[in-house]
């Protein structure tokens, strides 16, 4: 398959991994956060970890967008849900996460309605199509999906729908990765940088990581020798003495990114001074919200929203998955209490989710597993 099989060539792999392996300064350990989720499940569908020295070490980063929403915003969807009139949309990756009370699933069974769409438009139809509903989009995702969100309340706003709402739970990913660099005890080599996100918000956004912190990032594709030559990228920077961000995604990125996609996100949205993240508490202008231009399609302002804190079951690490302190597997509950069917955490639940990578593709720790097939 024409831009697939080639970026999946098994002796290309291998010669990237050699080259890996002979950058790698003898006694030293690697350390390096793929931020977003995908690259997560690509290191573990495809055995990535193999080919990589056992001196380089890959942790996931917050980068599932569904997997950093707080069960408290969960909790205020329901909320908003159960009002009279109200039709809920969501992506389906959110359809099962637990919140306090239960997830939307549970809610749909108790009589709220809550339907899963693919775009954001799909929720404008539905809107159109129910005219005496108010119909309430659950937005979420970093800025990848958010300019889905701000085209769909600029149409909205352009036929004056007024059933249409958004609540808006869109994040931003240079706010977490400062969160991660500053968090005690958090000690990486470098980040392979998000692909989709990169897309929107262009290469310089990063530069900060490389200049303040010392930290080399290389924006990566998806497919296994993306990552692997991104890994490559970041040993060579290391080995040359350089912190700087490079863009190993050229065929999809541009340097400056998508300047109409970044012009309609500042038209209609703007940060928020705090918000809360799972695992990581509350991050100062880590999230964004609707402009007062777009009041009335501002389901936070039109719906009484409990904005309860609410903790996460006792059991559950998925926070210290998030900041890449544990392995999925390392967690009490992984794979017994916790599996896909019966998800306690988020990072179960999305398919980007870091447990939902271990548990599917049955990645355990590599040293374990060469020690076991030895004895």
């Amino acid at each position: 398959m024409r831009f697939v099989d080639e970026f999946r060539d098994q002796q290309k792999a291998r010669a990237l991994a050699a080259d890996i392996a002979a950058l790698c300064e003898p006694g030293r350990e690697y350390k390096f956060m793929e931020i977003c989720g995908g690259h997560t499940h690509t290191i573990y569908k495809h055995g990535l970890e193999d080919y990589l020295p056992e001196n380089v070490t890959m942790v996931h980063g917050p980068g599932c967008p569904v997997c950093v929403i707080p069960m408290g915003r969960v909790d205020d969807a329901v909320a908003i849900a159960g009002e009279e009139g109200v039709i809920m949309t969501s992506f389906g990756d959110l359809m099962r996460v637990p919140g306090s009370k239960g997830s939307f699933f549970d809610a749909n069974a108790s009589g709220s309605d809550i339907r899963m769409v693919y775009s954001p438009l799909d929720s404008l139809k539905i809107a159109r199509e129910n005219p005496g509903k108010r119909v309430v989009f659950m937005a979420i995702g970093f800025e990848t999906t958010t300019p889905s969100t701000a085209m769909t309340l600029l149409r909205a706003r352009g036929e004056d729908l007024d059933n249409f709402s958004v609540f808006c739970n869109h994040v931003l990913v240079n706010p977490a990765i400062k969160a991660i660099l500053d968090s005690p005890g958090m000690s990486l080599d470098g980040f392979v940088g998000p692909g989709h996100v990169t897309a929107v918000i262009g290469c310089e956004p990063y530069q900060w990581v490389a200049r303040d912190y010392a930290k080399p990032i290389v924006v990566s594709g998806f497919e296994p020798l993306d990552i692997l030559q991104s890994v490559q990228m970041l040993l060579l920077q290391l080995k040359q003495g350089r912190s700087e961000v490079e863009n190993q995604y050229k065929r999809a990125v541009p340097w400056e990114g998508n300047a109409r996609a970044q012009a309609v996100i500042e038209e209609v949205m703007e940060p928020r001074p705090t918000f809360e993240w799972r695992g990581l508490g509350s991050i100062p202008g880590s999230a964004l919200k609707l402009r007062r231009e777009f009041a009335p399609f501002d389901a936070e302002l039109l719906f009484h929203v409990p904005g309860v804190r609410v903790e996460d079951p006792k059991a559950c690490q998925c926070g210290e998955v998030l900041k890449g302190a544990i392995k999925p597997w390392e967690c009490r509950v992984f794979g017994t209490a916790c599996t896909p069917e019966t998800p306690i955490g988020t990072c179960m639940v999305s398919s980007e989710g870091a447990c939902a990578a271990y548990y599917n593709f049955g990645r355990f720790d590599r040293r374990q597993l060469r020690e076991a097939s030895r004895a």
